[in-house]
């Protein structure tokens, strides 16, 4: 079964490599207000088919607890 993890760094490298191998970021991006996080709490992807084809990646806030780990839809 896939990880969390392996699954948050599969999508990164796919980023990456549909950016041409890199992306050009603000050094502010990752502040924790920029990321989010000022509060501590963690935030999780989605990844979501779309019906063109194409799928769909976000951030959405994590759920407290183990039940934020990867769903099949």
């Amino acid at each position: 079964m896939t990880t969390p993890a392996d699954m948050s760094h599969a999508m990164l490298v796919a980023i990456l490599m549909h950016h041409g191998g890199s992306l050009t970021l603000p050094a502010g991006a990752f502040t924790p207000d920029a990321l989010g996080t000022r509060d501590g709490g963690f935030h999780a992807v989605a990844m979501e088919p779309q019906t063109d084809g194409t799928i769909r990646i976000s951030v959405q806030p994590r759920p407290d607890g183990d039940a934020g780990g990867i769903t099949h839809t």
